[in-house]
């Protein structure tokens, strides 16, 4: 039995997927079961992290866990208890979704928001591998209302590059480390096969709809006007910005050959995601 955290999420989803491809009796854990849509066969709990009992039950019988925590400030201790709950309940290897740049001092708060549960992995006494993917591709999504509208897409991270990497393959790393204790202790960086701008985004998928897209450079002291106003807390908005100044100063300009070791093929450039997502950036 492996149990998925987040399974109704970008990377849960999808691990939650390919283990069922391979015959591996999954556990989807979710706050909303009613609402899950999973392959048959897959087994699905409700789990809340504020909730110990729920996450024991969740966890129960199971060899294996995929780990995906809250970001942010607040949830310091929910992703502590997270881990807790795994390794109380008896299992045995621990696989910790992460983020690139954790424990750089130069990333700033943002950078430190994942370090407690990286930790907490680390510290479990059972087999463990963290994960720390960079960019995925499937943030561009959030450019489908002004593409359909025919209005720039927002920038703030000038002309930084990152490593843009397509969740699917973030997936596929964490169905291995789920599966075999080759990647026990190991802490991957996982990108895509090159390093690219806001710009060059765009102009992938520019390419891809045949029509011109525009980029807009949102200044950051406007942007943490929105996020305030949207309801975020200060320190969270202050955390994310510092990410976005770290990206534009060229310090997540980063591709590795992780994806690669692990799965023995080249990572996924961004116009394959493309590809296979166009259709819902047209009208």
């Amino acid at each position: 039995m492996i149990v998925i955290t987040g399974a109704t999420g970008t990377i849960g989803s999808e691990v939650v997927r390919l283990l069922s491809e391979r015959g591996v009796k999954v556990r989807a854990v979710t706050r909303d079961p009613e609402q899950a849509r999973v392959p048959d066969g897959v087994e699905v709990v409700r789990g809340d992290y504020a909730d110990t009992e729920s996450l024991a039950a969740a966890f129960a019988g199971a060899e294996a866990a995929f780990l995906v925590g809250l970001l942010g400030p607040d949830y310091v201790e929910l992703d502590r208890a997270l881990v807790a709950a795994a390794r109380d309940a008896g299992v045995q290897r621990l696989v910790k979704l992460s983020a690139i740049g954790t424990g750089d001092p130069e990333l700033g708060r943002v950078g430190t928001w994942h370090l407690p549960g990286e930790q907490a992995v680390q510290d479990s006494g059972v087999a463990w591998t963290i994960l720390r993917p960079s960019s995925f591709a499937s943030n561009t999504r959030s450019w489908i209302a002004p593409i359909r509208a025919g209005q720039p897409v927002p920038n703030m991270t000038g002309t930084g590059a990152q490593g843009v990497i397509d969740p699917r393959d973030v997936a596929a790393v964490a169905a291995e480390a789920l599966l075999s204790e080759e990647h026990s202790g190991r802490i991957y960086t996982l990108t895509g096969p090159a390093a690219l701008t806001t710009h060059e985004q765009a102009a992938a998928l520019a390419a891809a709809l045949d029509h011109p897209i525009d980029v807009a450079d949102i200044p950051l002291d406007a942007a943490r006007e929105f996020m305030l106003e949207s309801g975020m807390s200060e320190e969270f908005a202050d955390g994310a910005l510092a990410g976005q100044a770290f990206v534009r100063d060229g310090g997540n300009a980063v591709v590795t050959g992780d994806v690669e070791q692990v799965l023995g093929r080249a990572p996924r450039a961004y116009a394959d995601w493309v590809r296979d997502h166009l259709t819902a950036f047209t009208a």
